[in-house]
């Protein structure tokens, strides 16, 4: 049955799990085990290999959801992966084996967050090399939660998690998706992967795709709408 499969949620960069805090009231009160266990964002693979670590130590199927950066990280954690039915994509990156984030992104428009990031003057503590990164003050709520209120998007800024460089600069050895069932929603207001490149994703693993009119961070006021979507990944 599909609410025997736990639903393990990976938050990206720049935010923790707290944002899931929607998803896991609609998805648990529909039956499902939710897991959010934290990102590292220090590097993908080894982020990747620490959401391996607490999927594969999960009895039964799992469907791995990520958001941002963390459809990058499910999509190299779920390769080695047998108990990984699905996989569910939220205006997210869906490499290739090969690519990394940046070179992921080169061919499409670059979103506004290419611009209203900074990186540290320090490197990042974890990571293979170079600063960490985050979204500038002045612009977080147009780059990041744009159908958020300002209210919440003050606190996203203040808690924000900053990512290291090498997250986003590591290429991936593996591709979950090749083998695994696909889910994508894109984010069609999405002001930090740009919408072309997530359809591109989507269309390049054969995802079941929708699409929501909201920012990148769609999820969080339109928790109802991603649930349904990843309900419909657990019951396939």
């Amino acid at each position: 049955m599909a609410a025997q499969r736990t639903i393990v949620l990976v938050h990206g960069a720049f935010a923790d799990a707290s944002g899931f805090a929607g998803l896991i009231g609609d998805l648990e009160g529909s039956g499902h085990t939710v897991v959010a266990p934290p990102n590292p964002l220090r590097s993908l693979l080894t982020d990747s290999d620490t959401i391996a670590r607490v999927v594969g130590a999960i009895d039964g199927p799992v469907v791995l959801v990520g958001h941002s950066y963390g459809g990058a990280v499910i999509t190299q954690a779920s390769a080695g992966l047998s108990n990984v039915e699905a996989l569910v994509y939220l205006a997210a990156f869906g490499l290739d084996v090969g690519e990394s984030c940046v070179s992921a992104q080169e061919p499409f428009p670059a979103p506004l967050l290419a611009t209203e990031n900074q990186p540290t003057p320090y490197d990042a503590v974890g990571s293979p090399g170079g600063p960490e990164v985050y979204v500038k003050k002045e612009r977080f709520r147009e780059v990041f939660c744009g159908d958020s209120s300002e209210e919440a998007a003050a606190v996203m800024y203040a808690t924000q998690r900053p990512l290291a460089v090498a997250s986003l600069t590591q290429e991936a050895t593996a591709a979950g998706w090749k083998n695994i069932p696909s889910w994508f929603v894109v984010s069609d207001q999405d002001n930090a992967i740009s919408p072309k490149a997530e359809e591109f994703y989507a269309q390049r693993m054969g995802a079941t795709t929708s699409h929501v009119d909201g920012s990148h961070t769609a999820f969080i006021p339109r928790h109802a709408e991603i649930a349904e979507v990843i309900r419909a990944a657990a019951g396939s």
